[in-house]
């Protein structure tokens, strides 16, 4: 991406943070970022052109944010992970809220561009394919299906932290490592994992066997 799409990129989501989407405009885009007149509309040429820039921007911004890649590996035991799945949502939530704002302001225009909803989906794996392998990782028997659970509790941290009622005050690390402990433990410890990797409960639910 050349330093001006950057520009642009960057100034239109800033344009939805302070102004929602209808103040994202091409004219508006040239003014806040201090561009000639058109030279939006020559590097996109229609809004969704635009959006697209925008959400491709955001993903980007995101990835710097989150640093997934600098995770510690699963088999360093469940604890760490918590450790280090709880440090880097804090910090994108702490350092990060104008990226919230922006991200769900695109979210809520995709439920009504087919294109961009495909484009916007698209994006999102480059985050879900390193969690999969996070969970896999972590012996999940069913880590797609756990790692979609993992992305809706994390998703809705962000958007109570960004809009709802959350706002005021993010939680602090220590609250929301307990929420990922918690979150992984149901996930892992589940008598669904336990069948799905092929084990037995030794004292089911029900039984009279103290043994």
């Amino acid at each position: 991406m050349t330093a001006r799409a950057e520009l642009i990129a960057d100034t239109a989501l800033a344009l939805l943070v302070d102004r929602g989407m209808r103040g994202l405009t091409h004219r508006a885009v040239d003014e806040a970022a201090g561009l000639p007149q058109g030279s939006t509309s020559n590097h996109a040429r229609t809004r969704e052109a635009l959006l697209e820039a925008a959400v491709r921007r955001l993903a980007d911004r995101e990835a710097r944010a989150l640093a997934l890649e600098a995770m510690p590996a699963p088999d360093g035991g469940r604890a760490v992970l918590a450790d280090g799945l709880a440090l880097t949502l804090h910090r994108y939530l702490t350092d990060h809220r104008d990226l919230l704002v922006a991200r769900f302001e695109l979210a809520m225009e995709a439920t009504r561009r087919p294109a961009l909803r495909a484009y916007y989906n698209t994006m999102g794996h480059r985050f879900r394919e390193p969690l999969t392998a996070l969970m896999r990782g972590a012996g999940s028997a069913d880590p797609e299906r756990h790692t979609v659970s993992l992305v809706a509790w994390a998703e809705g941290m962000m958007f109570a932290c960004a809009v709802g009622s959350l706002h005021p005050a993010v939680p602090d690390l220590a609250g929301i490592r307990a929420g990922v402990a918690e979150l992984l433990h149901g996930l892992l410890d589940s008598p669904a994992q336990a069948q799905a990797a092929g084990q037995t409960d030794p004292s089911p639910v029900g039984s009279n066997n103290r043994g």
